[in-house]
């Protein structure tokens, strides 16, 4: 006998009232939830109503619909429920017609129950492996979301929802640090081929000897040392997509070589001579302006009109900096639980001064920032001048420190204006909380140059 499974929730749709029972009356000793309907009606009916897993049907039955009409009708209207089709006159023919129109399997009678408890099980493994692997890309999804509601951003989520589940190849076009990388991802995984893998390959990173093995990989005794054939990144992103961040930073050559690749969906690794057929999406991804590129004679044009299928402007920072407060409040998030550090809540005053900045490394110098920010600031809290010291808009930050003696010194100088200003200018009160001795204090100040503060005992 098979192995015991979960309980399920199945229906049986045959006209034969002996089959119905004694099938039901097994699946029930089994522990499922079984409903029965004697003919196509009925069947759809429970459909709707009892919401199956599995549904055992019939082909021959009088009546409006036989079962394959059942079939073709349910599997539009009921997508999660697998069919299993029964029949004592089936023949080949009908059992490829079943599966084309989307059966799970034919059995045929008199039924045997080792098969039937066997089908049940392979069903319901398929249906636990599909529901973990849509909540894994769900969680994947909320993970990568983009945030920000301003004008520009909601135009660009709006372009990915539409670009996403079609098969084209999109062309990223946006300043280094402006969320490239995120919009491919997204891209993919809200894509028919989100199960499948997402391969990047950032291109200003290869050297040029090393682009064209990197990208198809190499056969034995290819290149010194190659001991093993060894795949590429083409090869790895079969089924899924393969994202080319800086695309313009690729050799004449390995262009050339891509160029082929998306002309005739093959390619060879280096050093072989077998085609090796492909089915990947490309995603590209670049920060200058490839038409001048093509001028200077560095960028393929024949390339470029492949890959500017469609194209999507991300935005810089600055022209969406209304969304500055949402990713500051994300990246707090992020960087107290990956730092181990305890959340920081910014002054209004500091939101402002973030986003009056202008960001010229965008959204990836955000994020940069704000991890320097829970560095370097002590408190809870974040105020203008905690992020002058982080060095926002120029201002003496850490770069500009020359000694650790000049950054200490001015760090404990910004900390003391504040922790004075939080205590309404009251020394002693000041020296209470940060727990030194008053006349240290004094003396901290006096050296500091802070202008004398009331001392109200």
């Amino acid at each position: 006998m098979a192995e015991k499974t979960r309980p399920a929730k199945i229906l049986i749709v045959d006209d034969e009232a002996p089959i119905r029972e004694v099938l039901g009356a097994s699946l029930r000793d089994e522990g499922h939830q079984v409903q029965m309907a004697h003919d196509a009606d009925a069947g759809l009916q429970l459909m709707r109503v009892f919401q199956p897993e599995i549904v055992f049907l019939d082909i021959w039955m009088p009546g409006s619909m036989d079962g394959i009409e059942v079939l073709t009708n349910a599997r539009r209207q009921f997508p999660n429920i697998e069919f299993v089709m029964i029949s004592g006159h089936g023949t080949i023919e009908t059992a490829v017609k079943a599966t084309k129109l989307g059966a799970w399997d034919f059995i045929e009678k008199p039924l045997s129950m080792d098969k039937i408890l066997i089908v049940i099980a392979n069903v319901l493994n398929y249906q636990a492996e599909k529901f973990e692997k849509e909540s894994l890309l769900n969680r994947l999804r909320r993970n990568i979301a983009i945030v920000g509601e301003s004008a520009p951003l909601v135009h660009l989520k709006q372009m990915i929802a539409r670009v996403a589940p079609t098969q084209s190849w999109v062309l990223l076009r946006g300043e280094q640090g402006a969320g490239k990388e995120l919009v491919a991802q997204n891209i993919h995984y809200m894509s028919p081929r989100a199960s499948r893998p997402f391969v990047e390959v950032t291109c200003a990173n290869l050297a040029d000897d090393l682009i064209e093995t990197e990208l198809f990989g190499y056969e034995r005794g290819a290149i010194p040392g190659a001991d093993r054939m060894q795949k590429g990144k083409v090869e790895m992103a079969e089924g899924g997509t393969l994202f080319l961040d800086d695309v313009a930073e690729l050799s004449l050559n390995a262009q050339e070589r891509l160029l082929r690749l998306l002309q005739e969906r093959k390619f060879q690794r280096v050093g072989g001579h077998t085609n090796i057929p492909t089915d990947l999406r490309l995603i590209a991804a670049t920060s200058r302006n490839l038409e001048d590129e093509i001028t200077a004679g560095r960028f393929n044009e024949d390339l470029f009109h492949r890959i500017n299928v469609v194209v999507l402007p991300v935005p810089a920072l600055r022209d969406h900096a209304e969304d500055i407060a949402a990713l500051t409040s994300l990246f707090c998030d992020q960087v107290a639980k990956e730092g181990g550090f305890q959340r920081k809540t910014f002054s209004p005053q500091a939101t402002d001064a973030l986003r009056a900045h202008n960001w010229p490394g965008n959204v990836r110098e955000l994020k940069n920032f704000i991890e320097r920010v829970y560095i370097l600031t002590p408190g809870d809290f974040v105020d203008v001048h905690d992020l002058r010291f982080a060095g926002l808009g120029g201002g003496a930050g850490v770069a500009e420190l020359g000694t650790f003696r000049e950054a200490r010194a001015h760090f404990e100088k910004d900390y003391l204006l504040k922790k004075i200003q939080e205590n309404g200018g009251n020394i002693s009160r000041t020296a209470e909380v940060i727990g030194l001795e008053r006349s240290y204090l004094h003396r901290k100040i006096k050296s500091f140059g802070i202008e004398s503060q009331k001392d109200t005992e």
